[in-house]
Formats: structure tokens, sequence, C-alpha cells
């Protein structure tokens, strides 16, 4: 039984025929005390409801902040494992590019981007590859541009030629073309010059 039942029931038992004959003014000092006491006992059981109600506060928020924790851990969680599915992706990206088997890449890189140190290092020596992979590929890419461009630059003269002999023969079919009708006008000149001539020297043959 706790402290306030036991006052009530002190105050009870006052008002009880039992005590019908007592002092009243005992009674009265006896109720008062007891009333004060339970007033006491109240007020502690207020306080001690206020200060679970407290703690329940604090456990929420502590609870609260705990859930908001876990959330945040489990964010983290997944937005690390999309990373690291990032990183595998980007793993089996680069291992389908075909590079320059290790001997060569040993034969051709410079000194420094194929030491010892580095072909102890797996991972440096996949960065050094794939830095010399690239360079390689865009050293090949300048020079296929440059025979691309030379290649335009001798048709464009093959063209230019062409042109130049396509003119050159209009000129001799021309120059022939001319020659053949002068030829043609001398012959013409020349065959009453035969026929004259041939004539003359019949008539002196004849005299």
């Amino acid at each position: 039984m706790s402290d306030q039942d036991q006052v009530i029931d002190s105050l009870k038992e006052l008002v009880s025929p039992a005590y019908a004959d007592a002092d009243a003014h005992a009674l009265l000092i006896r109720s008062s005390a007891l009333v004060s006491c339970l007033k006491s006992l109240n007020r502690a059981a207020n306080i001690a409801t206020r200060s679970k109600k407290d703690e329940t506060t604090a456990a929420r928020h502590e609870m609260d902040q705990s859930h908001l924790g876990l959330q945040n851990l489990l964010y983290e969680k997944r937005h690390l494992e999309r990373e690291i599915e990032k990183c595998r992706q980007f793993a089996s990206v680069y291992q389908d590019i075909p590079l320059y088997s290790l001997e060569e890449f040993q034969r051709l890189a410079p000194e420094e981007a194929s030491s010892l140190s580095v072909l102890e290092d797996d991972h440096q020596l996949m960065l050094n590859r794939l830095s010399f992979e690239l360079a390689e590929r865009q050293r090949l890419d300048l020079k296929r541009r440059e025979l691309v461009q030379a290649k335009e630059e001798l048709l464009k003269q093959s063209r230019v030629n062409l042109n130049t002999l396509d003119s050159v023969k209009g000129h001799i079919d021309a120059l022939v073309k001319t020659a053949s009708e002068i030829q043609k006008k001398v012959d013409e000149l020349i065959q009453p010059l035969e026929f004259q001539e041939a004539e003359t020297s019949t008539s002196m043959l004849i005299g």
C-alpha cells in the first residue's frame, strides 16, 4: 500500500463512528496534518510525474535521434553501394579496352612509366598503361589526320594536273585542227600551180 493510500485510509478512519466521541480539536489537528501530508505526497507525485515525462521525452528524443542516425547510416550505405557499383562498372569498362600487352608496354613506354616500383603496384601499373594507351591513340590519330590531309592535298594537286592536262590536250587538238585546215588550204593552192606547171612542161615538149 502506498503512502497516499495510507493517508487516505487514516482520513476515512477519522470520520468513522469509532471517532464520534473523540475531541473535535484533536481531530482537526490530526486531519489537518493528514491533509497536509496528502498534499505533500501529491506534490511529490506531480514532481515525479513531470520528471518521468521529461525522462520519457528525453528518451523519445534520443530514440528519434538514434532512428535518424540509423536512417542516415542506411542512406550512406546505399550511397556507398552505388559508388561501389559505379567503380565495378568502371573497372569492367577499362578492362574491355584493348591495351598494349605488358611486354609491348615495357618496350615502348617511357622508362619511368614501367619502372620496377610501378610493375610491383598493380593499380599504378594499370593507370600508366591506360595513360600510355591514351597518348599512343592520340599520336596515331594525329598521324592519321596528317595522312588524310596529305592525301587530300595529293588529290587536289592531281585534279589540278588533270585539268592542266585536259587544257593542254585541248590546245593540241586545236593546233592539230588548225594545222590540218592550213594544210588543206595549201594543198588547194598548190594543185592549180602544179596543173599549170604540168601544162607548161607539156607545151614545151610538143613545141
